[in-house]
């Protein structure tokens, strides 16, 4: 097996046994049909093949990339397109799918239902506005809209809102509030819309969410500094390895991953070991702790943010085990579902 430490960096690096320990965690709360785990945080078709061995074969994804490479992957028994699509050409990519995967689409006007009528996919959602100033019709406009969709043959299979605004929020009892509000919106839409599905939720919120029949749980795989503050029982697995290239005597130093390696909209990374400064295109720059000395070469562990994106800039993550510095690779998957189209 090659050795982690004899691999160039910046890399993608996942911890093969805490990913195992969070996909079985995950598995406990919220077997089978209960979890939808979400790919938009990990775009690894190899990753996703794990969740399904776990119990979870039905996906969420936000790109019609990441359904057509599911579906190719053979992971398509029934794929939710969680995310508006117009573009003629992108849902023709989902309509050829047909007849092999079930494929149902998020719609919350009238022009996305038209939208998807036209492309001949057959079953849609209808996404609800929940608290979060993102997609999403008034839940007072879902069961018109349903029945609009109905009328342009399409099959309702219910009602899906993301609580974006509350799967981040460190105070558990106030989360916990504003999951409550949302779900109470959704279930008003739901009573005018019917269908078998309720789906919504996610990592943060994945055991607070008792509205929906489903949850669209995505970050607990891989984990992230953001999610790692809610006291969650999913633990990080996830980071990119750097080395040092720069040490300055005026106290600090500079490791070759940067804003072009790492998700910054949920703020500065985690580096073990020291303080990060800041990121910069190829670089960040950190303070290390008092009591350690860094040298040109070592090695460092930086903790994103946000890993969604972060995982989106890797074309692949090397999966590895054993005691940190004498890791091994056990596997490299290909982050294969970036981009957007899904077509050549």
């Amino acid at each position: 097996m090659a050795r982690l430490a004899d691999q160039p960096t910046p890399l993608l690096c996942v911890d093969g046994p805490t990913l195992d320990a969070n996909l079985a965690a995950m598995a406990a709360a919220l077997p089978g049909p209960r979890c939808r785990p979400h790919v938009k945080a990990h775009k690894c078709t190899a990753l996703a093949r794990l969740q399904a061995t776990c119990g979870h074969h039905g996906f969420t994804a936000a790109t019609v990339s990441e359904v057509v490479g599911l579906a190719a992957a053979g992971l398509g028994g029934d794929l939710l397109l969680a995310n508006e699509v117009v573009h003629p050409a992108r849902l023709a990519a989902l309509a050829a799918l047909a007849p092999g995967p079930r494929v149902t689409v998020a719609v919350d006007s009238e022009a996305t239902v038209e939208a998807a009528a036209a492309a001949g996919l057959g079953e849609v959602v209808i996404d609800v506005d929940v608290g979060m100033p993102r997609c999403g019709c008034r839940p007072e406009d879902a069961g018109r809209l349903a029945d609009r969709a109905r009328a342009a043959g399409l099959r309702v299979r219910g009602v899906m809102g993301y609580e974006g605004h509350a799967v981040g929020n460190p105070d558990r009892t106030a989360r916990a509030a504003l999951v409550a509000e949302a779900a109470a919106a959704l279930r008003r839409a739901h009573a005018e819309v019917g269908g078998e599905l309720i789906s919504g939720g996610g990592t943060g919120t994945y055991d607070l969410n008792d509205a929906c029949t489903e949850i669209q749980a995505g970050s607990y795989a891989l984990m992230d500094t953001a999610y790692a503050a809610l006291d969650l029982p999913f633990r990080p697995a996830l980071w990119v390895e750097a080395t040092v290239i720069s040490v300055s005597g005026r106290g600090w130093a500079v490791a070759d991953a940067g804003l072009k390696a790492l998700g910054m909209d949920h703020g500065n990374p985690a580096v073990d070991g020291g303080e990060v400064w800041f990121c910069s295109d190829e670089h960040l720059t950190f303070a290390p702790a008092s009591d350690r000395r860094v040298r040109v070469g070592d090695r460092v562990r930086i903790w994103p943010a946000h890993l969604d994106p972060t995982v989106a800039y890797h074309p692949e993550m090397l999966v590895v085990s054993g005691a940190q510095g004498e890791e091994e690779v056990l596997e490299r998957w290909p982050v294969d579902l970036r981009g957007w189209d899904g077509v050549a």
